[in-house]
């Protein structure tokens, strides 16, 4: 047996021991719990999601399961949620929605599904009050009963009210836009007699942005110089709209926005912002 001095196999054995290490230090990855620098990209219907210790979804940006981009917090004790952006559901309305919702599950704030320049929810009470000529006797002309002019929050406006006429009479209903074009959204007769006649309106305010003041007027007059009649209103506020039937015509500076958007979208049109030269 040649003679082997103890130093080389002293050397062999460190060598294999830096090996071993080696291979071992290779198979080690770093804790992927920081993002020091960079970005994280998920994309392709690829979602991000955190689950609290019970199961509970508690976070959620990506690719929802009905097709839209969304962004959502739930509470993490019952799992319901707490603020949406985006995540339609059952094909309602436009999306990208901003949502708060309440414990119970109903929406509390959100912005409008077909008004894209106004609030939906909450509803917000529109300001009328009574004249003096509110219940007026002995005279034909035409007079103010109620009047009122506020800030526009959301896209329709409801007001109910009821009128009442001893010797018969004539009800309307006027809305000034912004611009002050105002025009009558409807006349009614009364009979005469002692039954109040209810009625109530509907009515997209049209060519208001949001914060533009309107104003409505009720007016009433009795058909002869005999006779009395009074109007009184029992709701009026603003909600957002049902459909998308309900849409207000825009006000000028979003009708010349869109006018210019659709001009510049024209096919072969260089300034098309997503045609490539």
């Amino acid at each position: 047996m040649p003679f082997v001095p103890q130093d080389v196999l002293d050397r062999i054995a460190a060598l294999e021991r830096e090996v071993r290490q080696l291979r071992g230090r290779a198979q080690m990855r770093p804790a992927l719990n920081q993002i020091l620098n960079g970005d994280v990209r998920i994309g392709e219907g690829g979602r991000l999601i955190a689950e609290a210790a019970n199961g509970n979804r508690v976070f959620m940006t990506g690719q929802d399961t009905e097709g839209d981009w969304a962004v959502g917090m739930a509470r993490s004790v019952s799992g319901t949620a707490a603020l949406t952006v985006g995540d339609e559901y059952n094909g309602s309305g436009a999306g990208q929605m901003i949502r708060t919702w309440s414990r119970s599950g109903e929406v509390i704030v959100m912005d409008d599904a077909w008004c894209d320049w106004m609030l939906g929810r909450p509803w917000i009470p529109f300001p009328l009050y009574p004249t003096m000529m509110q219940g007026q006797e002995a005279n034909s002309n035409w007079n103010y009963a109620w009047v009122g002019r506020g800030p526009v929050q959301n896209p329709v406006a409801v007001i109910s009210f009821s009128t009442i006429s001893s010797n018969g009479g004539q009800v309307r209903v006027n809305y000034v836009p912004p611009n002050g074009n105002a025009r009558t959204l409807g006349t009614w007769s009364i009979p005469s007699g002692s039954t109040w006649v209810n009625r109530t309106i509907t009515q997209p305010l049209d060519g208001a942005d949001w914060g533009d003041e309107v104003t409505f007027q009720i007016e009433h007059r009795n058909n002869s110089g005999t006779g009395a009649i009074e109007t009184r209103v029992f709701t009026s506020y603003t909600r957002n709209t049902f459909s998308a039937s309900e849409v207000p015509d825009p006000p000028a500076n979003l009708a010349a926005a869109s006018a210019t958007a659709e001009a510049r979208a024209v096919p072969g049109d260089p300034n098309k912002p997503d045609q490539e030269a």
